[in-house]
């Protein structure tokens, strides 16, 4: 985690406060942040001519800014320069099962930011976002790859968004039914988690014999994905 990241307290706007569930809401600022580093795919959503769209997307976080980017030509991506938006990113960890199907759930860890995307024109900042938003998915393929040319960044739109409004949700735990009446009906009970690890490494077909995958690459096999 970059040492360089804030450490205030979540903001608490009338759009990020918790109205329900309001103990599974953290107002801490690294809650966000361990969210953030656990992932690397984000949907965003906005208003395009008057119709919702929900957009998923690759991302990477400095800590202050969240990156995301697309082709010049997507439309949602041109059009949320100057438009509030929201981000959501979501793990899930496994389902709650109760005793009576009303009181199912899930565990899991979400972070919704609010803000109005900045589209990044600086040349120097526009390769530091895109090495973020690499080194977020797969860390150490930045310098291991061609890193982009002059006709691919230009064809390239990113966004960045500030962390500054951002509401954070987590509940972890079993089920909250086994001191109530459905105690009684002799059903199990419990979590079953949902753990992500990373396989084995397929190779393109393509690929001239003796190529290996690099290091990076190989020490992920069978890791647990955050």
């Amino acid at each position: 985690m970059n040492d360089s990241r804030l450490r205030t307290p979540l903001s608490n706007t009338d759009r990020t406060r918790h109205r329900r569930l309001r103990e599974q809401g953290s107002p801490d600022r690294a809650e966000l942040d361990a969210i953030l580093d656990a992932g690397f795919v984000c949907h965003f959503g906005l208003v395009i001519d008057g119709h919702p769209m929900v957009v998923p997307t690759v991302y990477g976080s400095d800590g202050r800014n969240l990156y995301f980017h697309g082709s010049v030509a997507g439309r949602s991506l041109v059009a949320s320069p100057g438009a509030t938006v929201c981000v959501t990113v979501t793990h899930v960890d496994g389902l709650v099962l109760a005793r009576s199907v009303f009181e199912h759930g899930i565990n899991y860890r979400s972070a919704m930011i609010y803000g109005v995307p900045r589209l990044v024109t600086d040349a120097a900042e526009k390769r530091e976002g895109l090495r973020c938003l690499t080194e977020q998915a797969a860390p150490g393929q930045w310098d291991h790859a061609r890193q982009p040319n002059r006709k691919e960044m230009a064809a390239t739109a990113l966004l960045a968004i500030p962390l500054d409004e951002a509401s954070v949700k987590i509940r972890t735990g079993g089920p909250e039914d086994g001191e109530g009446p459905d105690a009684a009906l002799g059903i199990w009970a419990g979590v079953l988690p949902l753990v992500t690890t990373w396989g084995e490494p397929e190779t393109d077909p393509l690929l001239p014999a003796g190529i290996e995958p690099p290091e990076h690459i190989t020490a992920r096999r069978n890791t647990r994905a955050k």
